[in-house]
């Protein structure tokens, strides 16, 4: 990787708001939000790192809405912007969540 590189990891909503049978994703979510802070703190040669996480997106609604009662979808314009946002902006260990609770 080139020096002021950019890492982007992608997370989503169960780490904040799990829902049933989700233990494992929500785990998961979870561990990555915690990587992803502690290792910015490591990291060398102006790398950044940093985690998109996503709620349930509109072009995924119909299929999963069952899984996520209540939750807003969210607009893939938002989705796409967060990753711009990481990968153009200067946060390093940042959790960029794009969801309403």
């Amino acid at each position: 990787m080139n020096a002021n590189g950019s890492i982007t990891l992608s997370t989503g909503i169960l780490a904040d708001d799990p829902v049933a049978k989700t233990t494992s994703a929500a785990m998961v979510n979870g561990a990555i939000h915690s990587f992803v802070q502690a290792v910015a703190l490591e990291i060398k040669n102006g790398i950044r790192v940093n985690a998109v996480s996503l709620g349930m997106v509109e072009d995924a609604y119909e299929k999963y809405r069952d899984y996520f009662p209540g939750h807003n979808p969210v607009p893939m314009k938002k989705a796409v912007n967060a990753y711009v946002r990481s990968v153009q902006g200067k946060g390093n260990g940042e959790i960029i969540r794009v969801y309403e609770k």
